[in-house]
């Protein structure tokens, strides 16, 4: 996605003096036409890009934790000693531009070239990714920035190569996206990154004794390290007549293509079911004026995950724009052109999208012999029970931070910052307890979701702001501890809770939540 070019504050090739600067509050200024945030953190003062290169958000609005700055968007994290990218979705970094400080005065000269990083991994000569997916993407940026110079071989099923894929049931499914923006880096990054892609092929086998992998189109592969990044596929709900009305589920560039064009030849869409993929897919067809209607079993949407007042909030919200709700009954059959729902009314439509769960890839490490539960099992290095192969993203089940108890998340961001933590393993370099903390966010029209955290049974719902006017901090809580967060508005709030979750801080948690 295009960054923002626009340029404000002072001109910091002049100066700006150091009594300006507070402690870990950015400042944003320019150099020539490069946008610049400043940070003053104890005696020292940093510059870096001031534009976060996932979607451009404003690093100036973020957070300073330690030595990194967050975008308040989508949680990016970036080095203020060197402007890299130091945690997704942001791949790569900002730029660093160097500091001098004379009688009071802080001057930001031109952005300094990258340095060459010293090779790393000479014991590994060949890395595979299994699955290239965003994931995979991730893994390899990391490894090619810390210096890895051996062959990537990245096999993916999906004919297009890593994308964006929160975009694709958002800005790119409405018709605000051009679909030059989905592509996360493109054909001309991995040649450069001189990276071996296969696109639209499938890794039929994996001979871990031989340490190859076996492709669909008859090649073989050798790994010295693997990464099976599979991801996960849609579950087709068992109704009646399914095969013979036009269908879809969206988890592909191509399946978002399929349904576009669906949306041009047709006027009325039925989504079936009211998760956050259904949800956000009825609002970006009803921003191409379809008239939809959304089908599940459930008394509120998304009542399970973000409770029943901010679950009613989504659905009027929808209502307002015009998406219809038939909640309560199901789909029980597909005949005569119509939908046939469980309460014996009839519905009419042109074609219909499934948002009805996923399930993890597990197939092909099953046939490999991996351990298989619900997800391939990881260690917090996401090491699987064969220690060559690194298993990440929907298809993991990693000991979750807080409770050490196995978990699978399905979100896309971690996705990338499991990868990155397996390509660190790899490679040797140091690594942090796992105290990675889920976080993703969700669209519906004027009204934008973030959530940080992970509960899956919470017994008490806190809330404070005013939900209506989208400025609020919502909390979830088994027993008295918070275990998830999700903000209306409240940026920063957001990114203090995240923080706030990795550093077990229920403290903090418990001060954004205004609880005693």
């Amino acid at each position: 996605m295009a960054e923002q070019s626009d340029v404000s504050g002072p001109d910091l090739t002049q100066g700006i003096a150091l009594a300006d600067l507070q402690q870990d509050s950015p400042v944003v200024g320019h150099v020539g036409d490069d946008a610049v945030v400043v940070v003053r953190r104890g005696e020292e003062v940093f510059a870096i890009g001031a534009r976060c290169t996932h979607y451009g958000g404003p690093l100036e609005e973020g957070l300073v934790v330690g030595d990194s700055i967050r975008c308040p968007w989508h949680h990016a994290a970036f080095s203020l000693r060197t402007g890299a990218s130091i945690s997704a979705p942001a791949l790569s970094g900002t730029g660093c531009y160097p500091v001098t400080l004379s009688e009071g005065t802080v001057r930001v000269g031109p952005k300094k070239d990258a340095p060459e990083p010293e090779p790393r991994g000479a014991a590994l000569q060949s890395i595979v990714m299994v699955g290239a997916g965003a994931a995979a993407a991730a893994a390899t940026e990391l490894l090619r920035h810390e210096g890895y110079r051996g062959d990537i071989i990245m096999i993916g099923a999906e004919a297009s190569g890593p994308v964006d894929r929160p975009n694709l049931s958002k800005d790119y499914l409405a018709g605000e996206a051009p679909e030059e923006w989905i592509p996360l880096g493109g054909d001309a990054r991995w040649e450069e990154l001189d990276v071996q892609l296969l696109k639209g092929v499938e890794v039929e086998a994996i001979d871990r004794s031989a340490r190859k992998v076996r492709t669909s189109d008859g090649q073989e592969f050798a790994y010295d390290a693997l990464l099976f990044a599979t991801g996960a596929e849609p579950v087709l709900p068992p109704i009646e007549g399914l095969d013979t009305v036009n269908h879809f589920t969206l988890r592909s560039l191509n399946d978002t293509s399929r349904i576009i064009e669906a949306a041009e030849a047709g006027q009325r869409a039925l989504v079936v079911g009211a998760g956050f993929i259904g949800l956000e897919v009825a609002a970006s067809l009803r921003n191409r004026d379809l008239d939809v209607t959304v089908v599940a079993p459930d008394n509120v949407p998304l009542e399970k995950v973000i409770g029943t007042e901010l679950g009613r909030l989504v659905q009027k919200t929808h209502e307002a724009h015009g998406v219809n709700f038939r909640l309560g009954p199901t789909v029980e059959r597909f005949a005569e052109g119509k939908a046939h729902l469980s309460d014996g009314a009839p519905l009419d439509f042109d074609f219909v999208v499934l948002g009805t769960g996923v399930r993890p890839r597990v197939a092909l490490a099953e046939d490999a012999g991996l351990k298989v539960d619900d997800g391939v099992v990881v260690d917090t290095n996401l090491r699987s029970s064969d220690p060559a192969i690194f298993a990440v993203g929907d298809v993991a089940r990693f000991p979750e931070p807080s409770s050490h108890a196995p978990a699978r998340v399905e979100h896309w961001v971690l996705a990338q910052r499991l990868a990155q933590r397996a390509a660190r393993v790899m490679l040797d370099l140091p690594v942090e307890p796992l105290l990675l903390v889920p976080f993703f966010w969700s669209r519906h029209f004027d009204l934008n979701l973030k959530y940080v955290g992970h509960s899956t049974d919470y017994d008490d719902v806190v809330i404070r702001g005013d939900l209506q006017e989208r400025d609020a901090i919502v909390g979830y809580l088994k027993d008295g501890r918070v275990e998830a967060v999700v903000t209306l508005g409240r940026a920063r709030d957001c990114l203090r809770a995240e923080q706030a979750f990795a550093d077990n801080d229920q403290a903090t948690l418990k001060a954004l939540l205004e609880l005693d």
